[in-house]
């Protein structure tokens, strides 16, 4: 048996040194907020933070994170849902189909903690998770909702071909 710190807590698992840290999370952690999305590292479907930076697990071997390394999954963020990104994802109804949501939210808070007034520049420099919905808008006003501390006050306007307002 192995040992991974996961979101605060020991956890033990068997498997291939190869087999990637999704799979681990996933089948044998029963983590399943964090996604399968290419395998390949390019979507980020994936992502969880190793030590606090944002890590793509689908090609990561369980072999290479040490017993010692702090993981933290979209599971870990809070207990309730009440991180300041996951309430801003909530209040600007970022996600639409929500697949891709938990790597963009494990993203955007390592981004947030990097650089907690980010510009447009470092937003699009930071997320490079795909989103097949195209929500990249209201990702972008919900980083920067949290970064302003607005969380109370953000919301989406959407105007609609009537011409009213929602």
């Amino acid at each position: 048996m192995a040992t991974l710190n996961v979101n605060g807590a020991q956890r033990q698992f068997e498997a291939e040194g190869d087999t990637p840290l999704l799979w681990v999370l996933r089948e044998q952690l029963g983590l399943t907020g964090t996604k399968y999305g290419c395998g390949i590292a390019a979507c980020g479907s994936c992502t969880v933070h190793i030590d606090g930076v944002p890590t793509r697990s689908c090609v990561r071997p369980v072999s290479t994170v040490g017993a010692n390394e702090r993981i933290v999954t979209i599971e870990g963020l809070s207990r309730d849902g009440t991180h300041p990104v996951q309430r801003a994802w909530v209040a600007l109804d970022v996600p639409q189909c929500g697949y891709c949501q938990s790597g963009q939210v494990m993203a955007a808070v390592a981004l947030l903690q990097a650089k907690p007034r980010p510009t447009d520049a470092d937003i699009d420099d930071a997320m490079s998770n795909i989103c097949r919905c195209g929500t990249y808008n209201r990702i972008r006003a919900a980083i920067h909702a949290v970064a302003r501390g607005e969380l109370k006050s953000a919301g989406l306007s959407i105007q609609h071909a009537d011409g009213s307002t929602t």
